[in-house]
């Protein structure tokens, strides 16, 4: 699209025009008419064989007029054409007649819409109140393996809501880097039986996480403490981070080696009794 369109890069977020907090990558797109510049992007996707083909582009025209001030583009686009854009959304086929919208920060799905649902459901997103849609692969049925796998839609069961410290891979499944890492933390995990991971390809990461390259790896504590982990990656390494930082607190010093730690626990021994001050 080179040939019809500029496309720029930029570090400085005050390019940007609009109210949007920028806390990571963001794609603009600026416009030389109408409203400039758009944040979310509408997408009607359904069969251009339907019989209702007309009466749905009626309708989401319509929305077009009602919403298009809210800095929202709209697009409609036949199915058949559409397999590379619903694997990279995470869309199904059989969901179609399907509306999706893409924003800055979230995605929203309504599927199996009915035209007279098109404007209605628009105004619940422009409202705020419908729930952002999050991609996951289906929650495994069986998790016997020494690492567990770990889906978006089971993501706070496993990690943040299990009481329990764990050490959490995002990883891709074509990734050298993460092939070559997993049987150190199948090691781990048979030692310490903590371990879990994530195939970051085909699940929506959580804020709460910055990954931008695999493997990424983070630590959970059972006391609430979120830990990106960037030390040393053979099993001995990582069993002994996970040891010194299990049940550490938010806003608890990191132990960074067995030296400090030990330092730490010479300080917290009582004085003997036949050195003490007597009164």
């Amino acid at each position: 699209m080179r040939i019809d369109y500029d496309f720029l890069h930029t570090l400085d977020a005050n390019i940007l025009r609009g109210d949007m907090a920028v806390k990571g990558p963001a794609v603009r797109l600026f416009k030389p008419f109408d409203e400039l510049f758009i944040d979310s992007q509408a997408m009607l996707f359904l069969s251009f064989d339907d019989d209702r083909i007309e009466t749905f582009k009626s309708q989401f025209y319509e929305a077009a007029k009602q919403y298009g001030d809210k800095n929202i583009s709209f697009l409609i686009g036949d199915v058949t054409d559409a397999q590379g854009a619903f694997q990279y959304f995470g869309l199904k086929e059989s969901e179609v007649p399907l509306l999706f919208i893409q924003a800055s920060a979230a995605k929203y799905i309504k599927p199996t819409v009915e035209p007279d649902q098109i404007v209605p459901w628009l105004k619940e997103y422009t409202d705020g109140t419908i729930l952002p849609h999050v991609k996951s692969d289906s929650i495994p049925l069986v998790n016997y393996q020494p690492v567990k796998v770990v889906v978006a839609d089971n993501l706070n069961d496993v990690v943040f809501n299990s009481g329990k410290n764990v050490l959490l891979e995002f990883y891709g499944p074509w990734c050298g880097h993460c092939q070559k890492l997993a049987p150190i933390l199948d090691e781990v995990a048979v030692s310490l039986q903590n371990d879990a991971k994530m195939d970051a390809t085909t699940n929506d990461i959580p804020p709460d996480f910055a990954v931008e390259g695999y493997s990424t790896m983070y630590f959970y504590s059972s006391a609430g403490n979120l830990l990106s982990y960037e030390r040393g990656r053979t099993a001995e390494e990582i069993i002994n981070s996970i040891k010194k930082n299990k049940g550490s607190k938010p806003g608890e010093a990191v132990v960074e080696d067995d030296a400090a730690e030990n330092d730490a626990m010479e300080e917290q021994q009582p004085a003997p009794e036949s050195v003490k001050d007597q009164l």
